[in-house]
């Protein structure tokens, strides 16, 4: 199965950048659409970010957006999430999160959704910690 892994957590200052990494096994993930999730504690999980497989089209959720961007390296399997002007509230653990339905063959579906039973596979999470 696809196997999806976070890095580049940690601490931050208010107003400070980050940059998050998702890699996969295997090349799978060049047919999927991908998303970015967080949770804080004793809070629902909530959408961030989402790609197209092809990378051509983004959404945002409205709490980052102007100040997250997503993007995908389909030739190094990597899906990203540039954070900047980070705020308390972006504390939380950030999942990367992969929709295999939505590929090649998905034809009017293919653009990413925000919902998170749309995806199948979920990384083990990344902290975020943003001071202030």
């Amino acid at each position: 199965q696809v196997q999806l892994v976070e890095s580049g957590g940690g601490l931050v200052q208010a107003g400070g950048s980050l940059r998050l990494s998702c890699a996969a096994s295997g090349r799978t993930l060049t047919n999927y659409a991908m998303a970015w999730f967080r949770q804080a504690p004793g809070k629902e999980r909530e959408f961030v970010a989402a790609i197209s497989w092809t990378g051509g089209t983004t959404i945002y959720g409205d709490s980052v957006k102007g100040r997250f961007t997503i993007s995908r390296d389909n030739t190094k399997n990597t899906v990203y999430l540039q954070m900047k002007s980070l705020k308390a509230e972006d504390t939380a653990v950030y999942y990367c999160a992969a929709d295999s339905k939505r590929g090649p063959k998905s034809g009017s579906n293919y653009l990413p959704r925000p919902e998170r039973h749309e995806y199948d596979y979920w990384g083990q999470g990344t902290r975020i910690t943003v001071a202030s």
